[in-house]
């Protein structure tokens, strides 16, 4: 799994991101998770797509998985005691069912750890499904920690992990 490449994806490449998104909502719910069970956030990603914060994995020369990587911190859960700015955050990590359990989550959450780590930030975050246990499970795994649950009734994330992007401590 090496030679994934990774970059950034394009706006014509809306699709791809899409058909990766609605795979894993599709497989969530057969699992019986709620997470994701609505429509791709359209809008949202397509303006990552245009602002180059969209990436796409490939194997093969086909898509296998999406990240978004930004410096957007989600005002209902991040507060400024965070230190908003000394962090990347991760949003709409999804890997095909094809390739799933074979390291692709890990590499990309490395892929941006690195990024963010080349940007002087601190840590690289994220917000999860609160009660998606398993999720939590491989963050944890991955070296997050789980900081909080923002537990806000309109909201179904909020598990709010963080990872050191310090080569040090990642190299556990």
């Amino acid at each position: 799994m090496k030679d994934l490449l990774v970059r950034a994806g394009h706006p014509d490449e809306l699709d791809a991101v899409e058909s990766l998104l609605r795979e894993a909502s599709a497989w969530l719910a057969s699992r019986g998770i709620d997470q994701w069970q609505y429509p791709p956030h359209r809008d949202r990603i397509t303006e990552a797509l245009e602002r180059g914060l969209c990436f796409l994995a490939f194997e093969g020369g086909k898509p296998i998985a999406t990240i978004q990587v930004d410096d957007f911190a989600d005002p209902e859960f991040w507060t400024t005691e965070d230190r908003l700015d000394s962090a990347l955050y991760v949003h709409r990590m999804a890997v095909t069912r094809s390739n799933s359990g074979v390291g692709v989550g890990g590499l990309l959450l490395d892929w941006a750890s690195e990024r963010a780590a080349e940007q002087g930030k601190r840590w690289l975050r994220l917000d999860a499904w609160k009660d998606n246990q398993g999720l939590h499970r491989f963050y944890e795994a991955a070296g997050f920690t789980l900081l909080r649950i923002v537990d806000l009734p309109h909201r179904r994330s909020g598990a709010l992990f963080q990872r050191s992007t310090e080569v040090s401590d990642l190299n556990r």
